[in-house]
């Protein structure tokens, strides 16, 4: 699908349209909570056996302190039924790295274990840490605790071991800048060997200041499918979209394709207006039973959780007509 634009002072352009915004968006937002809540946004989402969608909502009060809730649709985009209270909260008790609360979670279903891996950001005195727990059930948890230490957050684990080991995508930041790394484990609490996959690109790009992965990983039948966020720093704030690329399956450190452009921004008011403004900001995704439809759950500008669909074979399209192997700088 194409769009144009044309006015009587701008010249014709031409896009690929490929995430088409639901018409009942925004989905949910904390009008919808059962208990007082401030904002509803970054949502990480599965589908549960029965074929539910679930959203593991981030909720933040009026502290400024963030948990988790879930959301239950049958459709995945109505009569949403919520939990009547908080479904994951921060334990800074035994986890003094959750001191600030628990954002961003992101859901990986990993057969070995038969049980959901759900990575999310832990907020404390030293910065934001990457945290993983896992379920069976999304009412009890089994915490693993920090497994990457601050400044390091957007992360989440890939269904499969890569050469032996659980492998993780993350985002570190750090002097040289914030980049996309994957980093490997034998069991899931001591974490090694990270290598650099995507970093951020230099001067005028969209995503020349910062990029971090979105929701996890989607495989494909040509690779690991990423769709990860860029962050342009602007005269007037930050400016959050995403971008494309494809990684090999058997080592998801290579970037095979690389899109240029960006695919997708803010330009609904719910996600240009809002407590940050100008961002989409997706944390999870659910596949269709055909393996091809592609449900995108996202934040915009942080206070509500919208909707987006596209098809696999549509974004791989668009990365073989408009990705490059190269494309750092």
């Amino acid at each position: 699908m194409t769009h144009r634009a044309t006015g009587p002072m701008s010249v014709s352009t031409h896009y690929d349209v490929l995430f088409d915004r639901h018409p009942a968006n925004p989905i949910l937002s904390a009008a919808d909570w059962p208990y007082p809540a401030h904002s509803v946004f970054n949502a990480g989402a599965t589908r549960l056996t029965d074929g539910t969608t679930l959203l593991l909502c981030r909720v933040e009060d009026r502290r400024g302190h963030s948990h988790l809730c879930a959301a239950r649709s049958v459709d995945g985009v109505t009569d949403w039924t919520i939990d009547p209270r908080p479904t994951f909260e921060a334990d800074p008790v035994r986890y003094p790295e959750e001191l600030w609360g628990v954002e961003d979670p992101r859901i990986t279903w990993v057969p070995e274990l038969a049980q959901w891996a759900i990575a999310y950001t832990a907020f404390g005195r030293a910065g934001p840490g990457v945290a993983l727990a896992l379920t069976r059930d999304f009412r009890t948890f089994e915490r693993c605790g920090l497994v990457m230490p601050p400044d390091d957050k957007d992360a989440a684990l890939l269904p499969y071991r890569v050469h032996g080991k659980f492998a993780m995508i993350h985002r570190p930041m750090h002097d040289s800048g914030s980049h996309v790394w994957i980093s490997y484990s034998p069991d899931l609490r001591n974490w090694g060997g990270r290598t650099l996959v995507l970093a951020a690109r230099r001067g005028g790009w969209w995503d020349a200041n910062k990029v971090g992965l979105s929701p996890p990983l989607i495989e494909s039948p040509r690779g690991w499918l990423m769709i990860y966020h860029g962050v342009r720093h602007t005269a007037s704030g930050s400016l959050y979209r995403l971008g494309l690329a494809l990684l090999d399956r058997e080592n998801p450190a290579t970037v095979l394709l690389r899109g240029d452009a960006w695919v997708f921004g803010p330009e609904a008011p719910y996600e240009r207006f809002g407590d940050v403004d100008n961002v989409t900001f997706p944390c999870g995704v659910t596949v269709g039973t055909d393996g091809d439809l592609l449900n995108v759950y996202y934040g915009g500008a942080d206070s509500c959780v919208a909707l987006a669909t596209t098809r696999i074979s549509r974004l791989l399209a668009w990365l073989d007509a408009h990705g490059r192997i190269d494309s750092s700088n």
